[in-house]
C-alpha cells in the first residue's frame, strides 16, 4: 500500500509526459508532413524578408518592399532568431547573432511603444542569448551571465525605464529612446501595457544582478491590482499620473491579456506564490461576471453587467494559460468554441459577435495571429486530444490558401471575401509558425521533460541549463527558467562549494538537509513592512523559498534548493 502511495503520483506524471503519439494516431493525421509544411512556410515568409525588407522592421508582402512599424529594429529579424533554433538551423542563427551585433542601433530619435519593445525586443534577445550556446555560438567567459546579446536586451531595457518614473509606478506606453518620455505625452496607458514586463525585466535582473528592472516590474503589478474594482475586475484603460480609469470595460482580450498571462508565468518563473494568488483572484472574478456557456465576454469593471457580447482573437491565449494551472476541462470548453468561429471563417476575426454568430463591422480581419494555435499547442502537451492536432492542420491548410503570396504571407483584412492588406507582422514567425511547428514536433528540444540538460561553469558555479521547463513570453520567446540561478550576483545567493559542503557534512547525519539563506529583498521589506504584508488587498506574500526541504518531497522542489557538488548528488539517506 505504501509503495502504490508512492508510485502513485510518478506514473500520472509519467502518463503526461508519454510521446505525442502515444494512443492515438490523430485521426490519421499525418504529422511528419504537416511539420514540414510549417517549416517551408517560415522559410518563404523569411527569405523574402530577408531579400525585399532587411533591415526594415516589417516585410510587406504585396509590394515586396519593407517598412519601419515599432521603432527600426530590423524587428523581424529579431523576433525570427530563436524560432530558427527551434527549426535546427543553427548556421543561420549564428549569422543573425553577428548581424543583429553589428547593425541594430537603439540610440535613436525614435519614439518606440514600451509593451512591443519589451516583448518583442527584449524578450527576442534575451531568448536569443539563453540559447545561444545551444545552437553552437562560441560564447564568452561568463555566460549566461554576461554576453553581446545580453547587453543589448540590457541596452533595450535601460532606454524604457523613463516610462516608469510616474507617481503610480505605472508606465507611459511611449517612451523617446534617445530623450525619454517627451512632455506631451499621454498618461493613458492599457493594462497590458503595464502589467507585461515582469517575465523579461526579472529575467534580466537575475542575469545582471541590477535589481531596478524586476522592482519596476513588480511595482506596476502591483499598481494594477491595488487599483482593481470592489468586485475583483480591472478595466482597459488607465491613467498612470493619476491611477483613474478611463476605459472601465472588464475582460480577458485586447488591452487586458498578457497582464494576467505575466502573473501565471512570472509566479511559474519566479516560484512566486503572491503573483499566483493574484491570478487565482483574478480568475475568480472573471468566472463570475464575464463567463458565460464557455465564452467570456466584457463587463462593466465595477457593476460587472455586460458591455460587449464579443469574442476578440486575442482571447484565444486563455486556454492555454487555464492549462499553465491545471484547469485543462474549462480550457478544453472554451477552445472548442474558439475553434468553431475558426471553422466558420477559416481564422479568428478580430472580433466576434457571440449572440448573431459574426463577424463585427471593421473588425473582421484576421493578421495571422497565433493565439488559438498557442492555445492548442499547450492542450495538446496536456491531453494529447487529436482535435488540437486538427486546429494545426486547419491553420496551415487556411493561411496556406488565403494568406499566402509570392513575397510571404499577408494579413487578412476581411475574413469574408479574402481580402489581403500589405502587411506580415513580425509576430508571424515569432510566434504563429513556432506554435504550428511545436504543435506538429513533439520531439522538439523545447518540449525536453528534464531528461536532458546541460551543465556550466560560471563564474558562480555550476549551473543546469536546457533541462526544459521554457516559459514562452507573451511574443512565444522562450526564457529558460533555470538560468535565472545561474548568476547569483545578489549578496544572499553568493553561495559558495565550500559552505554547501560544510553545511552537509555538519547535518549528513540527520535525515533533512537544510540549506539556510539570509531573506530577499521582498520578504525583508514585508517583515518591514507588516500592515502591507496582512492588508487584504495585499494577496499572499511572496514565499517560494523554504529554507528546509525534505529530499522526498512532491512537488519538485524548487531549483535553488537541488544541490549538485562535484558531480555528486546528496539524498537524505547518504
Amino acid at each position: 500500500a505504501a509503495m502504490q502511495r508512492f508510485l502513485g503520483p510518478l506514473l500520472c506524471l509519467w502518463a503526461l509526459c508519454l510521446p505525442a503519439g502515444t494512443g492515438t494516431a490523430a485521426r490519421g493525421l499525418d504529422v511528419a508532413s504537416y511539420r514540414e509544411r510549417v517549416r517551408a512556410m517560415f522559410y518563404h515568409a523569411y527569405e523574402h524578408y530577408l531579400e525585399s525588407a532587411f533591415p526594415y522592421d516589417e516585410l510587406r508582402p504585396l509590394t515586396c518592399d519593407g517598412q519601419d512599424t515599432w521603432g527600426s529594429f530590423s524587428l523581424t529579424l529579431i523576433d525570427a532568431l530563436d524560432t530558427l533554433l527551434i527549426l535546427g538551423n543553427v548556421s543561420e542563427f549564428q549569422r543573425v547573432v553577428n548581424v543583429l551585433q553589428e547593425g541594430v542601433d537603439f540610440d535613436i530619435d525614435v519614439n518606440a511603444s514600451v509593451f512591443e519593445t519589451n516583448i518583442r525586443v527584449v524578450g527576442g534577445l534575451l531568448s536569443a542569448h539563453l540559447l545561444s550556446r545551444k545552437a553552437g555560438v562560441e560564447v564568452e567567459a561568463g555566460w549566461p551571465c554576461s554576453g553581446p546579446l545580453l547587453r543589448m536586451a540590457e541596452e533595450a531595457a535601460r532606454k524604457l525605464l523613463p516610462a516608469f518614473q510616474t507617481p503610480t509606478g505605472m508606465p507611459y506606453g511611449t517612451v523617446n529612446l534617445l530623450h525619454g518620455v517627451n512632455p506631451g505625452e499621454t498618461p493613458v496607458t492599457c493594462t497590458a501595457g503595464i502589467g507585461t514586463f515582469i517575465v523579461e525585466f526579472a529575467t534580466l535582473s537575475h542575469l545582471t544582478g541590477d535589481p531596478v528592472f524586476e522592482d519596476v516590474a513588480r511595482k506596476a503589478l502591483k499598481a494594477l491590482w491595488k487599483n482593481r474594482s470592489d468586485i475583483g475586475l480591472v478595466g482597459n484603460h488607465i491613467d498612470v499620473i493619476t491611477a483613474k480609469w478611463v476605459a472601465q470595460d472588464a475582460g480577458i482580450g485586447a488591452g487586458v491579456d498578457s497582464y494576467f498571462e505575466y502573473l501565471v508565468k512570472g509566479a511559474i518563473l519566479l516560484q512566486d506564490k503572491e503573483l499566483m494568488s493574484m491570478f487565482l483572484e483574478y480568475n475568480k472574478a472573471i468566472k463570475n461576471y464575464t463567463k458565460f456557456d464557455d465564452w467570456y465576454l466584457w463587463v462593466q469593471m465595477y457593476k460587472g453587467t455586460v458591455s460587449m457580447p464579443v469574442f476578440q482573437s486575442l482571447e484565444a491565449y486563455w486556454p492555454g494559460l487555464q492549462s499553465l494551472i491545471g484547469d485543462v476541462d474549462n480550457a478544453m470548453r472554451t477552445f472548442l468554441n474558439y475553434y468553431t468561429v475558426w471553422k466558420q471563417f477559416g481564422g479568428l476575426p478580430e472580433f466576434y459577435n457571440i449572440p448573431q454568430g459574426y463577424t463585427v463591422d471593421k473588425r473582421e480581419g484576421y493578421p495571422l495571429r497565433p493565439e488559438l494555435i498557442e492555445s492548442a499547442m499547450y492542450l495538446y502537451r496536456a491531453t494529447r486530444d487529436p482535435t488540437l492536432l486538427e486546429l494545426g492542420r486547419d491553420a496551415v491548410e487556411s493561411i496556406e490558401k488565403i494568406s499566402k503570396v509570392d513575397c510571404g504571407f499577408a494579413t487578412i483584412k476581411d475574413l469574408r471575401d479574402h481580402r489581403l492588406d500589405n502587411r506580415m507582422e513580425s509576430f508571424f514567425l515569432a510566434e504563429t509558425v513556432k506554435y504550428l511547428y511545436l504543435l506538429f514536433d513533439p520531439d522538439n528540444f523545447i518540449h525536453n521533460d528534464g531528461s536532458d540538460f546541460d551543465v556550466v561553469v560560471t563564474p558562480y558555479g555550476e549551473c543546469v541549463l536546457n533541462a526544459g521547463g521554457y516559459i514562452f513570453n507573451t511574443e512565444a520567446h522562450p526564457i529558460d527558467p533555470a538560468a535565472l540561478h545561474c548568476c547569483r550576483k545578489r549578496k544572499e545567493e553568493q553561495w559558495e562549494v565550500e559552505d554547501l559542503m560544510r553545511e552537509f557534512y555538519s547535518r549528513k547525519k540527520t535525515k533533512k538537509f537544510t540549506l539556510k539563506r539570509t531573506p530577499d529583498h521582498d520578504e525583508e521589506e514585508n517583515a518591514k513592512d507588516p500592515e502591507a504584508a496582512s492588508s487584504g488587498k495585499a494577496g499572499e506574500k511572496r514565499n517560494s523559498k523554504k529554507s528546509s526541504h525534505s529530499l522526498l518531497s512532491c512537488p519538485s522542489q524548487s531549483f535553488n534548493s537541488k544541490l549538485a557538488v562535484l558531480g555528486q548528488v546528496f539524498l537524505d539517506n547518504t
